[in-house]
């Protein structure tokens, strides 16, 4: 069923788990983990990068949220829908006007000051249209760069005390050792100053970089505050991988058409990673 991104937050945060947002650039990749959560009884949340709208043009923002609703309202099982890192008012007011009701403003690339007045701008227009919005403060950067060692990007435990109190944001994004994309090494995140973080705040807290993230230490991450987690990289690749089982396995096949088999496959072969993922992390 369709739900309120919110309230599947809420629900981790009383669970003591954390839920997972999968970025998902089609509806093959939405789909998957529609059933995947239907098949573990686990709420899911799927998400839109919007660059998939702008420059990869794979789907656009009302097409894409009315397809989640409708794939939602196939199963029993709380999903949600929401709308990863936008960076500016007027964008990110397009999204909600699309049927967004989970937003993220990332101004974490500001100072301070400027980031709690771009983001407050957005969380007031987006309660008036009964939209949450995720924050962040610190700085999640790249793996590539070995960023996730620059702890002059980690999150200060102070500085998000006053980020959450002045913009009102909903949810925030934190950086305790973890980096989008593909890590170099085995990323290490910093337990101690989340525990200071959660001290200090008041709203759920959010984990970017998850792909490559060792599971026990995203289990003792979502008891320590942890409630919402994104995966991105490490499905795309997952994704990537089954795309081209099935052009090698179909390459003989003289069907002009074949290509028509493809959805019903890589759903197949995507499947049990996202059930696997539900399953093993997810403490609902």
């Amino acid at each position: 069923m369709f739900e309120k991104t919110g309230n599947i937050i809420k629900l981790a945060r009383e669970s003591n788990t954390s839920a997972i947002a999968f970025i998902c650039m089609d509806y093959v990749m939405a789909r998957t983990v529609v059933y995947a959560a239907e098949a573990t009884n686990t709420p899911a949340i799927v998400m839109l990068y919007p660059e998939h709208v702008t420059i990869q043009k794979t789907t656009g923002f009302r097409k894409y949220a009315a397809m989640v609703e409708e794939l939602a309202n196939e199963v029993k099982v709380p999903i949600g829908l929401h709308c990863d890192h936008d960076y500016t008012y007027e964008a990110i007011m397009h999204t909600i006007d699309c049927g967004f009701g989970s937003v993220m403003m990332d101004g974490s690339m500001n100072d301070l000051d400027t980031n709690i007045m771009l983001t407050k701008k957005v969380v007031d227009e987006a309660h008036k249209k009964g939209a949450i919005v995720e924050g962040e403060i610190g700085h999640v950067g790249v793996a590539k760069d070995s960023d996730q060692k620059n702890q002059d990007l980690f999150t200060k435990p102070e500085a998000a005390e006053k980020f959450c109190r002045e913009t009102g944001v909903d949810t925030l994004a934190v950086s305790i050792g973890n980096a989008h994309g593909e890590y170099k090494e085995t990323p290490h995140l910093d337990i101690a100053r989340l525990e200071a973080i959660r001290s200090a705040t008041d709203v759920p807290l959010v984990l970017h970089g998850g792909s490559g993230i060792p599971d026990d230490q995203l289990l003792v991450a979502f008891s320590k505050g942890i409630n919402k987690f994104n995966l991105g990289t490490e499905y795309l690749k997952r994704y990537f991988a089954a795309l081209t089982e099935f052009t090698q396995e179909y390459a003989a096949d003289p069907d002009p058409v074949k290509v028509i088999n493809m959805p019903e496959y890589v759903q197949g072969k995507l499947q049990p990673y996202v059930e696997d993922r539900l399953k093993t992390l997810c403490r609902f």
